[in-house]
């Protein structure tokens, strides 16, 4: 079966990459436009977004304390906000100018990375047939719904239950924890990013499923092992050694876990 004719498919190879290289050239324009006005609005939003983990007025904390109360139970990790604040400070000349750089063009691309694929799409999209192009779409969606609930679940789940416990956390009562501006910006981008990707793992379960890579009869069979390893993983990600922080963040991968299974077509013999 024959792709249908189309402008963009009569082009020459010359007039594909002139086309390919306007796409680019917008790519850049608007992740560099991005970038600038998110640097301006940087010192606002790291004082009330970035920052935020850093102060007990924070929702999770706040959350805690009314479920908590000012008793701790002692199986509970003590996440309430009444006296958390954390002081950063700064020991590197041209930190905090390089930090602002650096998060505002991190920044630029979370959030106009749909636009940013929208152009790419531009591009791609005529070479395509029409089933082809519904289904890319709806992954286009979904990707990009699943990557900023990632991004979400990191910003108000994990980091701050990971900021709550190593802040506090001493090796020593003579050693006094003192973080860094650097220190703080890179687990914050860390986390956020990396929960935004873990969160497109159920994408991943459909594409490799539609190849033929991945049946749900896998995610049946292997589904207690894989309970262990995201148990491990939760660990990894949040090692506070306490059950609630454990399981607050093992129940998302979990809930990964079974969105991936319902999204694999079933095997023919499962039918």
């Amino acid at each position: 079966m024959t792709r249908p004719a189309t402008d963009m498919q009569q082009m020459s190879f010359w007039e594909h990459l002139d086309a390919l290289r306007t796409v680019l050239i917008r790519i850049a324009v608007t992740l560099t436009v991005a970038a600038v006005a998110l640097f301006i609005a940087m010192p606002r939003i790291f004082d009330n977004v970035i920052l935020w983990p850093c102060d007990g007025s924070f929702p999770l904390y706040a959350l805690f304390n009314a479920t908590d109360g000012s008793s701790h139970s002692g199986i509970l990790p003590d996440l309430s906000g009444s006296t958390f604040h954390v002081d950063l400070i700064n020991i590197n000349l041209a930190s905090q100018l390089m930090v602002q750089v650096s998060t505002s063009f991190h920044l630029a691309l979370v959030l106009t990375f749909p636009i940013l694929i929208y152009q790419l799409w531009s591009f791609v999209s005529p070479g395509l047939y029409p089933r082809e192009r519904r289904n890319a779409r709806r992954a286009f969606l979904f990707a990009n719904s699943m990557f900023y609930l990632g991004v979400a679940a990191g910003y108000f789940m994990v980091f701050p239950i990971a900021l709550r416990f190593l802040a506090d956390y001493t090796l020593s009562e003579t050693i006094r924890n003192t973080l860094t501006l650097d220190s703080y910006i890179d687990n914050f981008m860390t986390i956020t990013l990396l929960m935004g990707i873990v969160f497109e793992l159920p994408l991943l379960a459909w594409l490799l499923g539609n190849m033929g890579l991945l049946t749900r009869r896998f995610f049946s069979k292997y589904r207690r092992h894989a309970i262990v390893a995201l148990l491990i993983a939760a660990a990894f990600i949040t090692p506070t050694g306490d059950p609630f922080s454990l399981f607050a963040v093992f129940i998302p991968l979990y809930l990964l876990w079974e969105l991936g299974a319902f999204l694999v077509p079933p095997s023919p013999s499962a039918t």
